[in-house]
């Protein structure tokens, strides 16, 4: 970009450039910006000192510049209103409303990216990072049918909390019946942000967490896996007096106990993914480092909406967080009819539908059209459960600024944050995907940047290219283990959030046995062949229950010693099994910021309450197996 350096201006220095009528720059490549470029709202600041520019780009306005330290600090009560792309009833052309593109009404206020005007730090120094700046709100002209609704008096939105006028009430009292319908498909994008409306909680967020803590501890946990594993599996193998024989490489007992080794193949991984470090971005993240341009990263709180408790206790957990940086945005996403007044509520209208997607797939979809996404916007989806704090959101962003090779990103999720040990059983079973996350999770995300595995559907980060090149018109029980899986087809790579998640384990076995039974099946019915692959893994490692079973009785009636090298695999695959549960609780525990007296205790608590974990993980695949899903299952939490 041709510029003229302005008399003694400083080598570092900002740039706005304004986009005519209201629209985006147009995609590119990364490599391609000159600058790094982060977005702002509205006019340039007040009192700062501009100076037009000479020879702007092809299709800009001409820009300004403003010297460092003039930029006042970013003063969150100054947040611009929400996006807003669609304030007419347009869908884009995806035939689901049966109009012609001609016939679409052209009135949204805002650009892909939220912002009309752009600010990138001078090329004459790249690695500098973008400065803080305020944001001045758009002047929009919202039809008199969806204007904005008061405010409540409330200092926070409560489940039982009233509300008054409310976009679709609105709608019913001015507009008549054959129009309602038009009129909701109005109302479901927000008119502003209401993220920034409640003063904050007089007792500190809601989403607290242990994140930095627990990071340092994974940091080194490797050596500690290490040690360990290998020393407990050394201590009953060749130390502890056992039934093990050196005479007989095989013997009769071998063939029942054949079993015990089925669940090998996931142990092996997860035993690898354990003594591998735990990469952390200390040490490797530095203000030296040029940022990938981010214009948006949108919290996407992903409900069907008629979990309303839940629905407000993740918004009151979320909103402060677009006090972080102005590129946050907080949304949550429902299914008409749940509509939720005074929050940023997006919700996916009944008429709206995909060739394939049903559900949450589909609301998604619905959503990427609705807010559409460039290259440097980014979606977090969370579940309805899931809680993520301040420190996590930070690290998220690094990820998105600095680890430019990849553009979908995940992290570990604990399952401790409401009803934690609640129900002993349940916690325990969790657990186990805690220590997944931590083992073969974090071998794929760190080392192999495929998703050989998949994705979970929670703390999962994509960036808007990733989304409109695969979408989430997928047709599957679970679209999140598919959509990783294209989104690989297509070369795309996946790296780790050094963040966590926090969500909490199902309360009633029956909903534990659905969800375990929609992932096994979903997995199975993916027409790729690493799916399949993991799903009869799966399988033939819940057929070690039965096969410790048989083995007990043969055992005291006939009792053949077991030769070492059988017990020396068998051992490292019990013992790693076991320390997964063990290790996941842990981690929880010291989390959450558990008495030092209960952490050691639940460890051998866990010990033992794993062998029902492990039966009812069995139960969950025989269920699956005899009585597959239909439909996709919504469970209670």
């Amino acid at each position: 970009m041709s510029q003229q350096q302005p008399p003694n201006a400083q080598q570092q220095h900002v740039h706005y450039m304004q986009v005519p009528n209201g629209q985006p720059l147009p995609p590119q490549q990364h490599h391609q910006h000159p600058q790094q470029f982060i977005p702002l709202m509205g006019p340039p600041p007040p009192g700062v000192q501009l100076i037009p520019i000479q020879n702007p780009p092809n299709g800009l306005h001409p820009a300004v510049h403003f010297q460092p330290g003039t930029i006042p600090t970013f003063n969150p009560q100054q947040r611009p209103p929400l996006g807003q792309p669609y304030l007419a009833p347009h869908i884009p052309p995806q035939g689901n409303l049966g109009r012609p593109l001609s016939q679409v009404p052209n009135q949204w206020s805002d650009d892909a990216s939220e912002s009309s005007i752009t600010m990138g730090v001078d090329p004459s120094n790249p690695n500098a990072p973008p400065l803080p700046f305020p944001k001045e709100p758009r002047q929009q002209t919202l039809p008199p049918q969806i204007a904005a609704p008061p405010l409540p008096a409330q200092d926070t939105i409560s489940p039982s909390s009233p509300t008054s006028g409310g976009l679709i009430s609105n709608l019913k009292r001015t507009l008549s019946r054959k129009n309602t319908q038009s009129s909701q498909k109005r109302a479901n994008v927000p008119g502003r942000s209401y993220a920034l409306d409640q003063p904050e909680d007089a007792n500190g967020p809601l989403n607290k967490g242990n994140t930095h803590a627990i990071m340092a501890l994974l940091a080194d946990m490797w050596i500690i896996n290490t040690i360990l594993i290998l020393g407990v599996v050394y201590l009953v193998t060749f130390i502890i007096p056992g039934n093990l024989t050196d005479a007989e490489i095989w013997n009769t007992g071998c063939y029942w106990k054949i079993g015990w080794l089925l669940p090998t193949p996931y142990t092996i991984i997860c035993f690898a993914g354990l003594i591998m470090p735990f990469r952390t971005p200390r040490f490797i993240y530095h203000d030296g480092l040029k940022k990938r341009r981010c214009d948006n990263l949108y919290i996407l709180t992903v409900t069907r909406g008629n979990n309303r408790e839940a629905v407000y206790r993740s918004w009151n957990a979320h909103r402060h967080l677009e006090r972080l940086h102005p590129s946050i945005r907080v949304h949550v996403l429902t299914d008409e009819p749940y509509f939720f007044e005074n929050i940023n509520c997006y919700t996916c209208p009944k008429a709206f539908s995909t060739a394939r997607s049903k559900y949450k797939a589909r609301a998604l979809d619905w959503y990427r059209q609705t807010m559409r996404y460039t290259e440097h916007d980014w979606v977090l989806h969370l579940d309805e459960e899931s809680v993520i704090d301040d420190e996590s959101v930070r690290r998220t962003l690094e990820f998105i600024w600095y680890e430019t090779e990849f553009h979908m990103g995940q992290g570990p999720i604990l399952y401790n944050q409401h009803q934690y040990w609640k129900n002993w059983f349940f916690t325990v079973a969790d657990a186990l995907r805690v220590g997944d996350d931590l083992s073969r999770f974090q071998l794929q995300l760190t080392y192999m940047h495929r998703p050989i595995w998949g994705c979970h559907g929670s703390f999962l980060l994509v960036n808007g290219l990733v989304e409109n090149s695969v979408t989430w018109d997928l047709g599957s029980l679970t679209e999140d283990y598919e959509f990783a899986m294209a989104a690989w087809a297509r070369g795309f790579k996946v790296g780790k959030v050094p963040g966590l998640i926090r969500e909490q384990s199902p309360q009633g076995f029956l909903d534990f046995l659905k969800q375990r039974r929609r992932w096994f099946v979903g997995i199975f019915r993916l027409k790729h062949f690493l799916p399949k692959l993991w799903a009869f893994t799966w399988f033939i490692g819940s057929l070690c229950l039965y096969s410790t079973l048989i083995s007990i009785p043969l055992d005291v009636v006939f009792g053949p010693a077991t030769p070492r090298w059988f017990g020396l695999i068998k051992n490292l695959t019990m013992v790693t099994f076991v320390y997964l549960y063990v290790l996941g609780i842990f981690i929880q525990d010291v989390d959450k910021g558990k008495n030092p007296f209960l952490v050691l205790l639940h460890m051998p608590m866990t010990v033992v309450l794993q062998y029902f974990a492990v039966c009812m993980e069995t139960i969950s695949v025989m269920y699956a197996c005899i009585f597959p899903p239909k439909d996709f299952d919504v469970i209670k939490k």
